[in-house]
Order: C-alpha cells, then sequence, then structure tokens
C-alpha cells in the first residue's frame, strides 16, 4: 500500500546512526499508529506496538495486588477441586482404586427380564446434586454452662466415692412414689378398626362424635363447686319470734336482742372516752398570752444554763485519754485467761449434758405435756377455722353490718295471725343474707348530692290568682 511505500521512502532518507535512533522510533510508532497499516504478524496488537515501552508498577501498595497480579492458575486450581468434591465427594487423588476403577467381566446380558422402573424426572430434580457434605454447625454442639456442669459432675462422683449422699438425694428419696401407670385416652381414633359401633340415633352419643363438633360440655372445676359459706339460703329465726310464743322462748330472744344493743353501747361510750379531754386542761387567757410571748423576750437563766452546758461539754471532750500499748507480758495473760475460760465453759457443758442423762423423766413428762399444748393449740385452731366458715368474710371496702333482730315486745303481741303487724322487709332481708353468704360484698347506699341548688319559681298564673 501506498502507506508502506511513504514508511520505506522515509527510511531511505533518514541516515541510520545511534544519533537518530529515537527519531526512527518515534517515526515507526507514528506510522504503526495510522488506520490501515498492516502489521507483519496479524497476532500482534496495535497498542502493544505503540506501548513498546514496560510500564513500571508499584506492588508494595495493596491495590495493586489484585489490579495487576496473575492469579487465573489459582483460580482454576480452586475450581477443579471445588468441581471434584461436588461430583465424587472429595479429591481423586485422595480415593482408593477400588472406587475409581472397577473390573470389566465382559458385556451384560441384552435380554430383558421384565419391565423396569425408571425414577420420575421431578424425584431426578429434587435430589442432591452434589456431594460435599452440609456444614457442621458449631453452636448445635454447645451446651450452656458445660464447664459447671462438668464440675458438678465431677463433684457428684467424689462424693458417691467417699459414700456421702447428698441433701437433693435425700430429698428425692424421701418423695412419694408416683403411680406411673399409663392413662388410657379419653377417645379412641376413629379409623381404629378395633373401635366398637354405637347407635347414631341413640340416647348416649360417641364421646369422639360430641368432640369433634363441639357438642362436648367443658369439665366444671371443683373449686367453683364448693359454697362460700355454709350458711343456709333461709335462716329460720328462733320459736321466740313466732306470732304467739312460749314465754321463756320469748325472754330469751329479748335477751339476745338486749346483749346486741349493749354491745353497741359499749362501742360507743369507748369511742366517747377516747375522744374526751380534761376540763381543767383548757386554755385559759393567762395561758394564751404567755403561749404568744413566748420566745420573744430573751431570760438571763437561759443563757447561763447553756454556756454551763457548753463547759461542760468541753470539759468532758477533753477529758479522753489514749489508752496505752499493751506489753508482751500483759498480752500472754489476757490469752491465758481467755483459754481458762473457754475450757470452763466446755467443761460446764459437759457436765450439764451428764447431768441430763439423770433427768430423762423428768424431760420425757415435759416432752408429752408440749406435745399435749401443740395439740391442743391444733384443735383449737381447727376449730376457729370451722367457725370462721360461717362468718361472713371481707370482701369490699366496707364490713358486713349484721341486721336487727325483727322481735315484738311483749305488750305488741297479738294473738292471731290476722291482727299481727309485719317487721323488716323481705327485699332487706334477702339482700343482707347475700351479703352473709359471701355472695356479694357489702354496700351502702349511693348518696345523691345536689349539683346545683334547688330554686323555687311562680308562676304567672298562680301568681295572677293570688
Amino acid at each position: 500500500p501506498k502507506k508502506s511505500n511513504l514508511f520505506s521512502s522515509l527510511l531511505s532518507i533518514l541516515p541510520l546512526n545511534s544519533a537518530n535512533m529515537a527519531p526512527t522510533r518515534r517515526l515507526k510508532r507514528v506510522v504503526a499508529s495510522q488506520p490501515g497499516f498492516l502489521h507483519l504478524n496479524s497476532t500482534v496488537d496495535a497498542a502493544t506496538l505503540v506501548s513498546s515501552r514496560r510500564k513500571r508498577i508499584n506492588k508494595n501498595k495493596k491495590k495493586n495486588w489484585t489490579k495487576y497480579s496473575d492469579i487465573n492458575d489459582v483460580e482454576d486450581f480452586l475450581e477443579d477441586v471445588r468441581h471434584q468434591e461436588r461430583t465424587t465427594g472429595g479429591l481423586i487423588s485422595e480415593k482408593p482404586d477400588d472406587s475409581l476403577f472397577f473390573l470389566d467381566v465382559g458385556q451384560p446380558s441384552t435380554k430383558r427380564k421384565g419391565k423396569t422402573s425408571r425414577p420420575l424426572r421431578i424425584d431426578l430434580i429434587l435430589q442432591r446434586d452434589s456431594l460435599v457434605p452440609p456444614p457442621i454447625d458449631v453452636l448445635a454442639y454447645q451446651q450452656p454452662n458445660a464447664k459447671k456442669l462438668r464440675r458438678k459432675a465431677q463433684r457428684a462422683e467424689q462424693l458417691a466415692a467417699k459414700g456421702v449422699v447428698t441433701r437433693r438425694q435425700k430429698q428425692l428419696l424421701n418423695r412419694r412414689p408416683v403411680d406411673r401407670a399409663a392413662k388410657k385416652s379419653l377417645t379412641e381414633a376413629n379409623n381404629n378398626p378395633g373401635r366398637d359401633f354405637y347407635d347414631i340415633w341413640g340416647q348416649e352419643c360417641d364421646l369422639w362424635y360430641l368432640q369433634q363438633t363441639g357438642k362436648q360440655l367443658v369439665k366444671r372445676p371443683e373449686r367453683l363447686n364448693e359454697q362460700p359459706s355454709v350458711l343456709p339460703a333461709v335462716e329460720v329465726i328462733g320459736p321466740g319470734g313466732s306470732y304467739n310464743p312460749d314465754f321463756f322462748s320469748h325472754q330469751a330472744l329479748l335477751q339476745e336482742a338486749h346483749d346486741v344493743e349493749v354491745k353497741k353501747h359499749k362501742a360507743e361510750e369507748k369511742i366517747e372516752r377516747q375522744l374526751a379531754f380534761d376540763k381543767d386542761d383548757t386554755a385559759t387567757e393567762e395561758t394564751v398570752f404567755k403561749e404568744q410571748v413566748e420566745g420573744l423576750v430573751e431570760e438571763d437563766d437561759d443563757a447561763e444554763a447553756a454556756e454551763a452546758a457548753n463547759e461542760q461539754d468541753h470539759v468532758a471532750v477533753g477529758a479522753i485519754t489514749l489508752s496505752e500499748k499493751k506489753t508482751e507480758r500483759q498480752r500472754k495473760k489476757e490469752k491465758a485467761e481467755k483459754l481458762k475460760d473457754q475450757r470452763r465453759l466446755a467443761e460446764r457443758q459437759q457436765t450439764g449434758q451428764q447431768q441430763q442423762l439423770y433427768q430423762l423423766r423428768s424431760i420425757k413428762s415435759s416432752i408429752r405435756q408440749q406435745e399435749e399444748k401443740t395439740k391442743a393449740r391444733r384443735n383449737e385452731r381447727k376449730a376457729k377455722q370451722e367457725a370462721q366458715k360461717s362468718q361472713p368474710r371481707r370482701l369490699g371496702r366496707l364490713k358486713f353490718q349484721a341486721p336487727d333482730l325483727e322481735i315484738k315486745l311483749s305488750d305488741e303481741l297479738a294473738g292471731s295471725l290476722r291482727q299481727l303487724k309485719p317487721e323488716g322487709s323481705v327485699l332487706s332481708d334477702r339482700f343482707k343474707s347475700l351479703q352473709k353468704r359471701n355472695l356479694i360484698e357489702p354496700r351502702e347506699r349511693a348518696k345523691f348530692k345536689r349539683r346545683h341548688k334547688l330554686k323555687y319559681v311562680e308562676k304567672r298564673a298562680f301568681r295572677e290568682i293570688t
């Protein structure tokens, strides 16, 4: 081509010496960079010819390691190792010869014995395509407090070797044996072939059918069957409350009502005594004036007494003396006295224990008396608990107030039911009965408080009349 002729003509013009070598190389690069230039070697890139100078790279810097380092051979090796692990489950060089080679005994017989079952395509897709085992979960093998549990196990082995029984083992041995009998299931499976038949339209329905249809009633807890009180719903008054009672029965009922009123009167008197004050201690004009003036006038006697107290304090503080350091002889003497006291105390305890051997009869009698007292207190406590079952409990903010006895005085008794006047109210009696039997909490009537004052207005029509 034309450019190659141009290059040969330029080379013939320029002299070839060492001084003109650099311009010649520059000219070669310029000519090679021209578009359409044909190279003698087709595999050589134009960019390599243009940049024939070697590029200098500083490999001490970390950013140039991966940029200018050729690691293709390492990646190929690692990819080959991963491929062997996926396909064969490990490296081929580490496997035995039996797993890599087999003995060829000839061609198998081509006679088909029967139809062979081939696996489905979906089953082949779901199979594992890699023989690499799954990674081991280290956390699954770790046990919390493993060191502490290991130490406790070692300690238990040492105690067992010595024959020592720990407190926990004693508690386990003393525990009541538990009945491990297997509990039968309430319902049998519906697909059980040994299950008995039952009549669908019969009176007794199957338990499994009731549970599946939601018609099985929930078992009522036992605590809901307990009565909150042992008192009857309707308490019958004594024989003295009849319309035509016996004389002694009526007097007994009057005495009971009298005792209740006396008890209330005593409670009121007690409150009055607690709130009472002595009339002699009432304030007078002189005492009021003295109390008002107190603190305004400084008295000389008080100042002198305060100064005397301060002097005594100073004297007392100054009288404190430091204890002298004890000598070696004094320390030895104190130590010997201390040992002597300890020995004397030990001898006294030993003689006391020996004397107790001769007091076994009295000790047994005292133990018997103590057991009798304990038994009596237990019986008393049980009787008190039984008595509390018939008493109203504190269910709310207020206490239960027993209603007044409905009685008739001697002059109010009537000879027949027709002339009898009723006492009390049935509604209030039922309400108090519910409170006494711990079914509802004691309540009081809500107090109505008027927000605005009631205003009376005279109507115009009424004003005209008046």
